[in-house]
């Protein structure tokens, strides 16, 4: 690794500036280790929570731990239903699936969007370490998939069925360090042979392979592997950081952001058939966390000069980039909805003290509405293909 930190959310801070972490010193230093790459610019941002009408946020977490069930209107309306959340009784334990009971209503997703919902990382002061959670994408309370108090579960990534969801698990002691898959209910867990200290999984079209980014030396490479685990293989051999790869719809080729010494980070293309590479933002950009949709866009989080990151989106070729948002709030990790046609992302997070939450807008920027409403840093989210 080099001098800059990473930062679970994809945000980013110049090296010697003081991290926005929850948590316990162990894993607020684990956090740096698998998160996305800090950039040299930041500065100190403003936050309104107010003033963005739209889809209804969240008022409370829905944090299931009995074996009772919860009613309401609404159904998960995908092959996998949401279940109650039961607390793990050690480091390993899965907590989510409480013994097969549904959760309805107002504790799940509601409504006809239900049927390709959003998973996120979530965590506040009052629960300082992060774990999953699922929200529709019309609204309602989120439902808790992890709650285990000694492990950090972060970088969700849905498979292309919506039967499972691969993310990043650590513990406090560095005990559990890795990729690991579980079911969309929360149960079912399987740790990624072979991912020790890896970030960044992202889940392949065709859903037999997870691309991530893994500590060579002292930077991070891209590699792709079996969702099994199994022999991995390496694609990229750089002196730079390789972070955050998101596959091309035809499953033919990566994309993801490689950042220098220097503190840039640009987007950049390979081939896998051939490891060839092309450079898709220039060099001197600061470009973090791309996604690439089904209508062969690519959107990322590009910082400017005053350190505020926006939403933009480009060609896979480094064609008609153009920006999505243009507001005075901090906007990074975006997720393309199934049709293309809008972004879930997170803003706000200038510190502990500035909740972040996750917003939906259109792929041309309009409408953008304020899903998620608690006084927690929701981050990362993954909407179901």
């Amino acid at each position: 690794m080099t001098q800059r930190q990473r930062r679970t959310d994809g945000g980013d801070r110049p090296a010697g500036e003081s991290r926005r972490t929850g948590g316990t010193g162990a894993a607020r230093r684990r956090r740096a280790v698998v998160a996305a790459a800090a950039l040299a610019v930041a500065g100190p941002l403003a936050f309104a929570a107010a003033g963005h009408a739209g889809a209804a946020g969240t008022t409370g977490t829905a944090r299931v731990t009995s074996a009772a069930d919860v009613t309401g209107t609404g159904r998960w309306n995908s092959a996998a239903d949401v279940t109650g959340a039961a607390r793990g009784n050690s480091a390993t334990d899965v907590t989510g699936a409480a013994r097969g009971n549904r959760v309805a209503g107002a504790a799940g997703v509601a409504g006809p969007a239900g049927a390709h919902p959003i998973v996120f990382a979530r965590y506040s002061s009052a629960a300082p370490v992060e774990d999953l959670y699922a929200i529709a994408p019309g609204g309602g309370t989120p439902v808790q998939l992890t709650h285990t108090a000694a492990v950090s579960d972060v970088m969700p990534s849905w498979s292309p069925d919506g039967k499972r969801v691969a993310f990043v698990r650590y513990g406090i002691d560095g005990a559990i360090d890795g990729i690991w898959t579980m079911k969309s209910t929360g149960g079912g867990l399987k740790a990624v042979p072979g991912t020790a200290g890896a970030s960044d999984p992202a889940w392949s079209p065709d859903g037999k392979r997870l691309a991530f980014a893994k500590p060579v030396g002292t930077q991070r490479e891209i590699f792709v592997a079996g969702v099994d685990g199994g022999s991995a293989t390496r694609l990229t051999h750089t002196a730079a950081d390789d972070l955050h790869p998101t596959w091309s719809p035809d499953g033919d080729y990566l994309a993801f952001n490689r950042a220098d010494a220097a503190g840039h980070s640009r987007l950049m293309r390979i081939r896998l058939s051939t490891l060839a590479q092309k450079a898709i933002t220039g060099s001197g950009s600061h470009d973090w966390t791309p996604d690439w949709s089904r209508r062969n866009w690519i959107a990322f989080s590009r910082v400017d000069s005053s350190g505020v990151s926006h939403l933009y989106a480009v060609r896979p070729d480094g064609s008609a980039v153009h920006a999505i948002t243009s507001s005075g709030f901090n906007d990074r990790s975006p997720s393309w909805s199934p049709d293309g046609r809008r972004l879930v992302f997170t803003r706000g997070g200038a510190d502990d003290a500035d909740p972040e939450h996750l917003y939906l807008v259109g792929a041309d920027g309009s409408a953008p509405t304020q899903l998620t409403k608690t006084d927690s840093h929701d981050l990362e989210a993954d909407w179901l293909p």
